[in-house]
Order: structure tokens, then sequence, then C-alpha cells
């Protein structure tokens, strides 16, 4: 061991003004103390070596604090301010005298689809899209408003009150920062394009609202933004505050509602466009709520999403649909086939083909009966994962896979055929009044073009008029289902459907 002597011969270098800064308040208020006191118990040699220590740490104090609360209120990957910066200038704002407060407004900002695009694209590209968005977002921004990142791919804004801000200026402000970042961004030769969807409250709509709820209504407002288009705007009002409330509700009730049947599936009809006859159906989730009636599946899908119940949900239509034919199979009804919808999530479970390929052995049915629908946004930008290794599975365990919403999701003929894809369904948005629109027609008679090019089978949704299943009949279209065929029915409304056929 070290004697003392040895002890205070060592040199000690002085620490500079930077690492006592780094040092930080809980050193300096904690540790400088305790130096001291020890010293004056000591004495000697000991007292000299601790009084060093001590009286820069005491002094350092006064400089480590400030800079310690600019990095607890700033953002590491953009350099912007954090959640607590944008909070606490909203209170300054709000705070200021002569009514100025009635023109503050808050703004919420996230880029659309941001989990699909850090599922295509690596980190460091990631960090860099989110670096870029933050500089022209503060670009973009009026010189004395107050830029954050509040977290992921949001960012907040604290609308200053020395100039004039109503709806309208908002809303020209928030079409600006749109604007600002719709140029691609391009790292290593890939191009990156991004939207951003966007929601607002303005103080003078809410009774005296400090920074925090100030924030959390231009939450809201974002919200109802992303429940649109990709780039929607929206403006806070309470009746959003209403709306969260029962989803809200919804969310706490989602999991009983799953295990009393309350969630269930039914049934629409597809039909050959060529003879009428009954070609399969889709089965469709519907929420039959004891108070409210039935829910829309706009309104309550989002619910069960939140409640991480998306896994449960399609459980639930598996069993719904497998049953249904099953149960028809033995009435003597000749439904060929069920189509189920599986979402993302289900489709990223590793346990997929292994748990379908058991219902289907457990109902005693072929699994050529199973039609399983994807949303073409799903292969659109797949590369190698687990989804791809399931979608491969079900095509080679005997599936037929439709591609869903055609058109609307930019997925390539190559992505089509590396699927396996045996049908593709022409979105609504292509049907509605096709026997009207000559445009409609050609854009139509081109995908089925291609379709029948790559022996692909084609379905029509969406069809509710007799002219419209007329059109596309003459055009070539295979399949056909919608509100002017059949509408989606419980499983005794549905074979009564069968039953007048």
């Amino acid at each position: 061991m070290r004697s003392l002597a040895g002890l205070t011969s060592h040199r000690f270098s002085p620490l500079s003004r930077w690492q006592l800064d780094r040092l930080g308040r809980p050193l300096t208020l904690g540790l400088a103390p305790a130096l001291l006191l020890a010293a004056l118990a000591l004495g000697g040699a000991w007292a000299v070596v601790l009084v060093v220590i001590a009286l820069p740490l005491t002094v350092s104090s006064a400089l480590g604090r400030p800079i310690l609360s600019r990095m607890a209120t700033r953002d590491a990957l953009t350099g912007l301010g954090d959640r607590a910066a944008l909070t606490g200038s909203l209170d300054q704002m709000l705070a200021r005298p002569g009514g100025a407060a009635s023109a503050v407004a808050a703004m919420v900002l996230e880029i659309d689809g941001f989990k699909q695009l850090e599922q295509r694209h690596d980190r460091a590209l990631i960090e860099d899209l989110l670096r870029v968005v933050g500089e022209r977002l503060q670009a973009g921004s009026r010189h004395d408003d107050v830029l954050a990142r509040l977290d992921g791919a949001c960012f907040g804004l604290a609308l200053s009150s020395s100039r004039r801000l109503d709806l309208e200026a908002a809303i020209q402000l928030g079409q600006r920062l749109q604007e600002v970042v719709a140029d691609p961004v391009e790292r290593g030769g890939t191009k990156v394009r991004v939207t951003i969807s966007l929601g607002f409250a303005l103080a003078a709509r809410l009774n005296r609202p400090g920074g925090t709820e100030l924030l959390h209504a231009a939450t809201l407002a974002l919200i109802e933004a992303q429940r649109g288009d990709p780039g929607s705007i929206r403006c806070y009002s309470e009746a959003m505050r209403h709306r969260v409330r029962i989803r809200n509700g919804l969310v706490d009730e989602a999991a009983a509602a799953l295990d009393r049947g309350d969630v269930a599936a039914h049934f629409q009809p597809q039909i050959s466009l060529r003879d009428g006859r009954l070609t399969g159906v889709e089965a469709l989730a519907r929420w039959n709520h004891p108070r409210r009636g039935l829910i829309s599946p706009a309104e309550f899908l989002p619910v069960m999403e939140q409640a991480g119940l998306m896994g449960r949900l399609g459980e639930v239509m598996v069993q719904d649909g497998l049953n249904a034919l099953r149960l028809w199979d033995a009435a003597g009804f000749e439904v060929p086939q069920v189509a189920i919808n599986f979402s993302q999530v289900e489709l990223a479970d590793p346990r997929l083909v292994d748990r379908l390929a058991w219902e289907l052995d457990r109902f005693d049915l072929r699994p050529g009966r199973l039609a399983v629908e994807v949303l073409e946004t799903v292969v659109a930008h797949r590369i190698e994962d687990v989804v791809v290794r399931n979608l491969s599975g079900l095509s080679g365990l005997g599936c037929q896979l439709d591609l869903d919403d055609f058109g609307t999701g930019h997925a390539a003929i190559t992505s089509i055929r590396r699927f396996s894809i045996q049908r593709i369904k022409i979105d609504r948005s292509f049907v509605s009044r096709i026997d009207e629109d000559a445009e409609q027609q050609k854009m139509v008679s081109a995908i089925l073009t291609m379709a029948e090019r790559l022996g692909l089978e084609t379905l029509a949704e969406g069809v509710e008029t007799q002219g419209e299943r007329d059109m596309l009949t003459s055009l070539g279209c295979d399949h056909a289902q919608g509100f002017g065929i059949g509408r989606p029915m419980p499983r005794p409304e549905a074979e009564a459907w069968m039953r007048a056929r």
C-alpha cells in the first residue's frame, strides 16, 4: 500500500474548464462539499490534495449548470429542442401580457408511413432522413417560432404570438412546411420521398391552456389528420377530444369483445361476371357493440391495432371463416372458398404457415379453399424477411394469394410474380362510375390486359350498380363483389342470400 507521503508527492494536473463543465451538477453539488469536509478533518497532506480538487469543483458548479440544462432539453440526433423545451416555450408565449396569448398555437408534424420506411432502409439512412427533415422544417419556420423533435418521426412547433396567427395563417404555414420537405432525400444513390401530416391547435380555441395542454390538443389534431390521406392537415376542435375518449374506451373493451364473440366475421359474396355463380365469400370483421350497435371497421381497426390485438383478431377471422365453410359444406351450399385479409402483424408472425396448416386440417378443408388477401403496399417494398417466407410458405401450402386494393400501392410486376400472386383485386376507386368515365375504362382495361398476360385472375371491388357490372363484364373482368351484389352479412343472412339465388 502506498504511503501518504507517496500520495502527496504524486503530480496532479489541473482540470480544464471543459472537463469541469463535463463533470456536471450532480458531482459539484454532492462531491465537492464532501471533499472539503474531509480535507478539514484530515488536515496535512490530504488537505492539500482534497482542497485542490474540491475548490475547482465548487467553482465549476456555476459553469456546468447551464450546459447541462441545455443538454437536457436538446435532441441528440437533430440538435433541435425536445418536448420539454417546446412546452417551456409554449408556456412562455402563453404567459405574455396584453392578450398576446390568444394568438399562440402549437403544431405537431409526423412523417407519413415512417414504420414502413424503417423496414425498407438501414438505420444510417433513416437518421440522415430525420436530420434533413428537421433542417428543412427549421428553414421553413418563421424566425421566432420554436421547432423541436418530440420522438421518432414526430416534430413540434411553438408558433409565436408576435405576428398575426389565425386558422388561415396556420394552415398556410403548415402547407409551406409540407412543401419544404417534399424534395427527395438522397443518400448513397437511394432517394427517399416523404410527406408529412400535421395537426395544430390555436390557444384562442381552448380555455386558458398551458403549454402541455396546447401541445396535447395539437397531437389529437394530428391523430385525426392521420386517419385521412397522407399529407392531411387538421385543426383541433373539442369534438376530437370526444372522439378520442370514445376510441380510448373502445381500446379498453376490445379484448373482452373478442372473447365474448362481439367481433365476428360477416361474409360478402364474390361472383363470376361470366355466369353469375358464387365463387367465394370475403370474411370481413364487424364489431357488434352492445350499446352502439355495429361499429365501422374504419373506427375499430385502429383501436385493435392500438390495443395490440391484430393477431388475436386475425385468429378470430380465420376460425370464423373456416368454420363457416365447414357448416356450409354440411348444409349443401356450394361455397368454393373464403377470402381473409391478413394484416402486416399477422404476416410477420413466423408461426403463421404452421398455424394456418393446423387450422385447415382441424376443419378438414383443402388449403386451396382459403384465399389469403394481402395489401399491395405490403408486397411493393418487401425484399427478404419473414413476410417473404410466409407468403412463399402459404403458396407452397396450396392457399390462394390475392393482391388486395390493386392500383393503390405501386407494386411492381416483379413483386406480383415473385410472391406467386394468383388474383388481383382492382381497387374500388377504379371501379366507381366506370360505366360513365372513359378514363376509368382505359385504366381498368390496361389492368385487365396486364393480368391476362401474366395469367392472373381479376376481381373488381366496390361494384354498386348494374351499369358498373355490365361494363366490367364487357371489359373481361373475371369476378366482382360489392354492395350491388351483396353486402357483408352474418352467416345466417349469407345463407338466406344463397337460398334466394
